[in-house]
């Protein structure tokens, strides 16, 4: 019997959603080539902590020799205006690592897979041909949100997993490993006038200093930042992409979570997870294309729907000042429900 020739995938955008399937999808003897603008190893605006991951998906995707050098944070410290307003413990350990490192292992383990990895790729989005996946290259949004991170070495934390609130900001910090702290905030965009002169090596501290950040940006100041860690983005945006468009999304492609949930790299996977079965029926001849991208769609928004809702409603008690407040306050009183709002921000 001759065995039909798999259908070939192409993956638009080498982040953790399209590495991780496309790795996958070549263990499966799949055909998969996958463009990414960037090249590797490169450092990404993100959390570097992952929460709420499944073991399944871990084991689906064969990530474990991936995470393994994760480190395990639970403990989490909230400030405002300097000082520490709530502490408390995940009901789940957080993994930590370095997304340039992560990046780069799975970029190696799908080009050691048979996987045609294509840097400094870019592919229109205009066009979404039968087996193309769009899994980067976020969708552009009104410009209101600004992201910023970078790597500090040898700067103490006050806690495993610190998170600063400010003036339409906010900002998390946690080990990655090798002595450094990632600190990545999300900012709303101010007039430009605020920061002129910037230089790449201060425009973190710029923001931080203009939301009210002056004691985080201090701490920042006499620590040593890894000047090619710095990466920015603008035009974040939190909502997800209109149904129907015949177009296969995963990852930033389908949705951004707002960051203070630490969801958005498990949401990368996941997304990857759903896709696979579904995109090796398809690759086998056993399934029409329009049918799979509605299968998947439909799979992602049924998953997704609850923590994107909840995330997006307590996503302003973290950036406006009087609702900060109220965060805190209810908070120190202990009448903060975290266990509750964890479930429904990752399962």
């Amino acid at each position: 019997m001759i065995r039909r020739a798999l259908q070939p995938i192409e993956i638009i955008g080498g982040g953790l959603a399209g590495l991780s399937l496309g790795l996958a999808l070549r263990r499966a003897d799949v055909p998969v080539t996958l463009h990414d603008s960037g090249t590797y190893p490169l450092h990404r605006v993100c959390g570097e902590f992952i929460t709420g991951l499944p073991e399944a998906t871990i084991t689906r995707l064969g990530l474990a020799p991936l995470l393994a050098t994760a480190t395990p944070l639970r403990e989490v410290a909230w400030f405002r205006n300097g000082r520490a307003q709530v502490r408390h413990r995940l009901p789940k350990p957080a993994l930590a690592l370095s997304r340039h490192a992560l990046d780069q292992s799975l970029a190696e383990a799908f080009v050691a897979a048979g996987g045609d990895l294509r840097e400094r790729s870019r592919v229109s989005d205009n066009a979404a041909p039968a087996g193309r996946v769009f899994a980067g290259g976020r969708r552009l949004a009104r410009p209101e949100w600004v992201g910023i991170k970078c790597h500090a070495l040898g700067l103490p934390l006050h806690a495993e997993l610190e998170v600063h609130l400010g003036d339409r900001a906010y900002v998390g910090l946690c080990p990655v490993g090798d002595g450094r702290v990632n600190v990545s905030g999300l900012f709303r965009q101010r007039p430009a006038a605020v920061f002129v002169p910037i230089r790449r090596a201060t425009t973190l501290l710029a923001w931080l200093r203009a939301c009210g950040l002056g004691a985080l940006a201090d701490r920042l100041d006499r620590a040593e930042i890894d000047p090619d860690s710095h990466a920015a983005v603008a035009g974040l945006g939190f909502s997800q992409p209109p149904a129907g468009d015949g177009r296969l999304r995963i990852g930033d492609a389908f949705a951004v979570i707002p960051p203070f949930t630490g969801h958005g790299m498990a949401m990368a996977f996941q997304g990857a997870d759903v896709a696979l079965e579904p995109l090796l029926a398809w690759s086998r001849g056993e399934a029409g294309w329009d049918a799979t991208v509605q299968k998947i769609d439909r799979a992602l928004r049924r998953l997704f729907r609850r923590r994107l809702a909840t995330a997006g409603a307590l996503h302003p008690f973290l950036v406006e000042s009087g609702r900060q407040t109220l965060l805190t306050a209810a908070g120190r009183l202990r009448l903060l429900p975290v266990t509750t709002l964890y479930s429904l921000t990752h399962d």
